[in-house]
């Protein structure tokens, strides 16, 4: 059997970046992957870019070296992840006052600067001022997620690394310690695992009894085809709730019951926005709910009329845009911060999940791992380990 240096479990953003920065330090990697086209949040995603949106000096590093490795990822591996920038429209509701909203963001690197409801519509003409009592404005970054994932894997495939598509049922454990993965067919060995299987990571990791803080909200959008319509901006509510809601599903009086299975943590909310990428589609969204349930039940047509009624007051000419209902599973961590390096316990186990601006810290982020697991010392791993949290395992 072939013994990896590496395996890779998930081929969202996350495990496509890890596997090719693995790749390029000189290890030996396999990338495993459940589908050839997986629902997943990388996927169904917005593909924005935060660049401007670091509140510590961490998170502005990595915001910046991240922005470095877009411009040189083509060069690398002979495919654009189609980055650009453009005008993100952070929408003010009639009845909320700017000035608070303000506020919330004054500690990012570039706050956003408040506009008038014609002044944002001059941004997005398809925009509709009655609806809104004004916006905040900032350039964004935005890429093709799934075009970044191309990137990545091209990559890794012309330094040898190796992608398989097997659905990964465990973790082998021997001691303490992980020796490579089980899917249904066979085991895969390596000398290292990392899961990076966003909402999945959790329960991946539990089947070699561990419990890691990465949690998941299960999202719902609207993706629609090539539309005649343009847009301009990236449309997102400037009060968005799922930040605060996040936060909130992982304090210390909620967080035992994300041992209970099929559990409602909290009830669904609509973050209104939408963006359209280069080649013409649209992404609406969105819908967040916190479940532990890994396959909520979910009513498709409930969620798409809930979604287009949303957006339908803000864009009009979306709200009878064609499309189709898409749902995936979102990490994140009770801190704000990802968890990326060892599992405590375990030799040999490693996770990279739970990012909250994935596309702006992810690209970064990667490479530290791979420095770090390399024999290069970084202070952002030290910052971002699991091992932060072992006082609340």
């Amino acid at each position: 059997m072939q013994t990896f240096d590496w395996i890779v479990v998930g081929n969202g953003l996350t495990g496509a970046a890890l596997s090719y920065e693995l790749a390029r330090k000189g290890c030996s990697v396999l990338l495993l992957e459940k589908s050839v086209d997986p629902e997943s949040a990388t996927r169904y995603s917005y593909g924005g870019v935060p660049f401007w949106s670091g509140t510590s000096d961490l998170l502005r590093q990595l915001c910046h070296e991240g922005l470095k490795r877009y411009q040189a990822l083509p060069d690398e591996t002979g495919w654009s992840p189609e980055y650009r920038e453009l005008d993100l429209v952070l929408t003010v509701d009639r009845d909320q006052d700017p000035q608070p909203l303000c506020e919330r963001y004054s500690a990012s690197e570039i706050p956003p600067v408040p506009i008038t409801s014609q002044e944002a519509i001059e941004l997005e003409p398809q925009l509709n001022g009655e609806a809104i009592a004004g916006a905040l404005t900032v350039r964004h970054g935005h890429v093709h997620p799934m075009a970044l994932v191309k990137a990545y894997n091209r990559g890794l495939q012309a330094l040898d690394g190796q992608i398989i598509i097997a659905t990964v049922t465990g973790l082998v454990r021997v001691g303490n310690r992980v020796t490579g993965v089980t899917t249904p067919t066979q085991a895969y060995a390596a000398g290292n695992v990392a899961i990076a299987a966003g909402g999945l990571t959790r329960k991946l990791l539990k089947t070699a009894g561990v419990k890691v803080p990465v949690y998941f909200t299960y999202a719902e959008i609207v993706e629609t085809p090539p539309l005649t319509t343009q847009l301009r901006a990236l449309i997102m509510p400037a009060d968005l709730t799922r930040s605060a809601i996040e936060s909130e599903a992982t304090e210390d009086d909620t967080d035992d019951l994300w041992e209970k299975p099929n559990h409602n943590i909290r009830p669904p909310f609509l973050d209104a926005g939408c963006v359209q990428f280069l080649n013409q589609t649209v992404r609406i969204g969105q819908i967040s709910r916190i479940t532990t349930a890994l396959e909520p039940h979910l009513d498709a047509e409930t969620g798409e009329n809930t979604i287009r009624s949303g957006i339908a007051p803000l864009i009009p000419a979306l709200a009878k845009a064609p499309g189709d209902w898409r749902a995936c599973r979102v990490a994140f961590s009770r801190d704000g911060l990802p968890l990326a390096g060892a599992v405590p316990e375990l030799t040999g186990a490693f996770v990279f999940s739970g990012f909250t601006s994935p596309f702006a810290l992810v690209p970064a982020a990667a490479v530290h791992f791979a420095q770090s697991v390399t024999g290069e010392t970084s202070s952002v791993m030290e910052a971002i380990a699991p091992q932060r949290f072992v006082s609340q395992l």
